[in-house]
């Protein structure tokens, strides 16, 4: 499938959600994807993405305001909202950001929601290069439940696929790389919205610009698997998640029911790093402006499971806050290889303790990742042998975020990993000499 091209390993970048909710304004996202161009663009973190509602003159939180007027253009489209994105004056959309995004070597992204604005419906305003109305495509009985925005498009309307054409060719003259839409992965109404996803897929297919799609939220259903790979590059597998342990530790089953479907171009999303400055402005997750509640061990875990699985991996926090720790997590060379090049990620096996183990290949090296979780509430050794692994013989030992060699193994891996922690290891087998002279 042509569009899986555009993601050969996971998308790596930055979110505007977790920190500014849908009141994020031009000059954080500038300043933001200048940090990124500085600091990360080496590690492999490229994507700059502006969440929800840049089109909302008033938005103040993450908290909607409900029925407002939104900034539209005559063809029953939404466009950036000019007091908060200074640089869309005069019709310019989202290019001079885009641009400017694009001149440090970065890529540009959008959130939009599903579907056809609620007062472009109201005011029954046309359909760009079509003689229908907003009015005649919508499915006004297609809402979100926690959002009024938008109506849902009727997909066996005329003008349905003309309308969505129309949202994605402007998302290309602006210079859009990455959309990420929402309400359509999973919804509390109506199950998933395979229809409008397969408009989406071709509006994007005829527009003329490679886009990574990302569809939201989560919990994605399995027995879809086939229609995201389909259609998507990333989806959700999670509702939205947080800062807080029980929703890391519900993550471990999810992983491992969609480990299998994991595939180059097209990516089960384990949602946004809550890590860093969060909640500046966004007062979701049941928090308000903090440093993240995980503690170092909980972020360490996230990281790992995130990397071995091969999530996405899209930092949620303001960027240029970031302390020597969070950086350390963010550009350790050893553990993003791990999310780029690993493949058949599984899980060996998960006991009654909740001591965890995963695997993964290294696509062309020939080597293993091997993490090791504690899920439990206390300290815990945690053992694995060669055999589970389905391996035999001798292997050096390598702990990827110690960055340090870690010793032979030739029967099992045994550490203590502390409560809500993990150890992340790559083994890479010895040849005879390297063990003779070892002994």
């Amino acid at each position: 499938m042509r569009h899986h091209q555009w993601t050969h390993v996971p998308p790596m970048g930055w979110n505007s959600w977790d920190c500014y909710g849908a009141a994020v304004r031009e000059e954080e996202i500038r300043a933001n994807a200048q940090y990124m161009a500085n600091h990360l663009r080496e590690y492999g973190w490229e994507y700059i993405v502006v969440d929800i509602q840049w089109y909302e003159p008033g938005a103040v939180s993450s908290a909607y305001r409900p029925f407002v007027s939104l900034e539209m253009d005559e063809y029953s489209r939404l466009i950036p909202a000019t007091n908060r994105f200074p640089s869309a004056v005069e019709g310019k959309g989202f290019k001079p950001l885009a641009d400017y995004v694009h001149s440090l070597g970065l890529s540009f992204g959008i959130h939009i929601m599903r579907g056809i604005p609620r007062q472009a419906v109201h005011g029954d305003t046309p359909i760009k290069g079509t003689a229908v109305t907003a009015r005649q495509i919508a499915h006004t009985n297609s809402i979100c439940p926690w959002n009024t925005d938008m109506y849902g498009v009727d997909a066996s309307k005329e003008g349905a696929q003309e309308y969505y054409n129309s949202l994605f060719d402007m998302y290309a003259e602006w210079g859009v790389d990455f959309v990420k839409v929402d309400d359509i992965a999973a919804s509390r109404l109506y199950d998933t919205h395979l229809a409008e996803i397969e408009l989406i897929r071709h509006a994007i297919d005829q527009c003329g610009r490679a886009m990574v799609l990302s569809l939201s939220p989560g919990p994605a259903p399995l027995a879809y698997h086939e229609a995201f790979r389909t259609h998507a590059n990333m989806w959700r597998i999670t509702d939205d998640f947080w800062d807080q342990w029980e929703l890391l530790y519900e993550m471990f089953e999810r992983c491992e029911q969609w480990a299998q479907f994991v595939e180059v171009g097209s990516w089960p999303d384990c949602d946004m790093l809550p890590l860093g400055h969060i909640g500046i402005r966004s007062v979701d997750g049941g928090g308000s402006d903090r440093w993240t509640r995980f503690t170092e061990d909980e972020q360490t875990t996230m990281m790992t499971l995130w990397s071995i699985f091969r999530s996405p991996l899209m930092f949620g926090g303001e960027l240029r806050d970031n302390d020597a720790w969070t950086m350390s997590l963010l550009t350790n060379d050893e553990v993003l290889e791990a999310n780029r090049s690993g493949h058949y990620a599984r899980q060996v096996y998960r006991d009654e303790y909740d001591r965890i183990v995963w695997m993964s290949e290294h696509s062309r090296t020939g080597e293993y990742y091997i993490a090791l979780f504690n899920a439990s509430d206390d300290p815990a050794l945690v053992r694995v042998s060669l055999e589970q692994l389905g391996l035999s013989g001798n292997f050096r030992l390598r702990n990827l975020w110690e960055r340090a060699e870690a010793g032979m193994v030739n029967y099992d891996i045994d550490v203590k990993v502390p409560a809500h922690g993990a150890r992340f290891y790559k083994l890479s087998r010895m040849d005879y000499e390297d063990v003779v002279v070892r002994m």
